[in-house]
């Protein structure tokens, strides 16, 4: 039996989240209260067109009561950390029948980072495919949610650092890793991308997740990350991403339309310590939305209109992703899609 990771802009069956508890990324009880309203707030957004799970750690429930609406379902699991796009599963889909399969990635607290802990959150995805009776398909690859983004036409776009880093897979090669996404996925062409963005390779990073720098918006058709101020490094990185994604074809042999999303005018981080990694491509599709991150910057409207031009049948809401950001990712690293099953 075949399966294939279908696109985000597939139809939805849910929407499953993982709720921030106490651990090393957020340092304080302000730091934690500041993530669980961030959360929250995503939560409410994607709520307005979908179903939604929050996953909540074990003793955590009343936390999450306060904060969320009472139409977000609740189900108690011991966490590490709240990163659901990564420690989540994969859902695939048999094109023949409509049958879910859930793929469970080797999770190790991205490359086993000095700071992570997931012995908890390596068994989520198990977690979640059991609560959805979905059988799982375990993976040796050490991999990510956010470190891949489909077409649903068989490409997969990938980041060097993220697949060949020696302390998420050592030995493997571009071949195996391909090898191995494919089979899992369905997919048939992996486009690589060198690296991430600066910024994702800080203390809380993960060291050039490709769904902060690229994502496919329909077949044929990618945004980018466009930084255009030649002070931030990711000046380098966005011309070199964009040059190599314009001279790509996907699965069916066309050349991609690479549509390049101007970076927030913010330059470093809200403390001020180092290169802001915020991008405006780190956005969530659910069932008739789009959930974009917003900066309190001028450009958040500019982002907002080429993602109305995008999806025109689709509501566009910006939601504050600063502190999301802070925390090391952004709204799509937040939430993870199950497809609707069936043909």
């Amino acid at each position: 039996m075949t399966y294939v990771m279908p696109p985000e802009w597939a139809p939805h069956a849910r929407t499953w989240m993982a709720w921030p508890g106490p651990n090393p990324t957020f340092a304080d009880d302000r730091e934690l209260a500041d993530a669980r309203s961030a959360w929250a707030s995503v939560a409410r957004a994607v709520r307005r067109h979908e179903p939604l799970t929050m996953v909540v750690g074990t003793g955590q429930l009343d936390s999450a009561r306060e904060l969320l609406t009472p139409d977000v379902e609740l189900v108690e699991r011991d966490l590490d950390d709240a990163w659901m796009r990564d420690i989540g599963p994969t859902f695939v889909k048999d094109p023949a029948s409509g049958e879910l399969a859930a793929v469970d990635w080797t999770f190790n607290g991205w490359g086993a980072q000095d700071w992570a802990r997931w012995e908890h959150d390596s068994k989520i995805a198990r977690h979640v495919a059991d609560l959805t009776a979905t059988p799982v398909h375990s993976s040796p690859l050490v991999n990510e949610g956010g470190g891949i983004h489909v077409d649903g036409e068989g490409t997969v776009l990938l980041t060097e650092t993220v697949q060949l880093d020696p302390d998420r897979n050592q030995g493997w090669t571009k071949e195996g890793v391909e090898a191995e996404v494919h089979a899992r996925i369905g997919t048939s062409k992996a486009i690589w991308l060198p690296r991430g963005l600066t910024g994702d390779y800080g203390e809380f990073g993960t060291r050039g997740h490709v769904d902060i720098v690229a994502a496919f918006a329909a077949p044929g058709v990618v945004v980018v990350h466009s930084q255009r101020d030649p002070a931030h490094p990711d000046f380098e990185v966005s011309r070199e991403v964009t040059g190599l994604l314009s001279g790509a074809t996907d699965a069916q042999g066309r050349p991609l339309e690479v549509v390049e999303v101007p970076a927030p005018t913010r330059l470093t981080d809200d403390e001020d310590e180092g290169w802001a990694d915020y991008s405006y491509i780190n956005h969530y599709l659910c069932n008739d939305g789009v959930v974009l991150c917003g900066f309190d910057d001028p450009n958040d409207e500019q982002a907002a209109a080429i993602f109305r031009r995008l999806f025109p049948s689709r509501a566009v809401t910006l939601v504050d992703a600063r502190t999301i950001f802070a925390a090391g990712g952004g709204i799509h690293c937040i939430t993870q899609q199950q497809p609707v099953a069936g043909v």
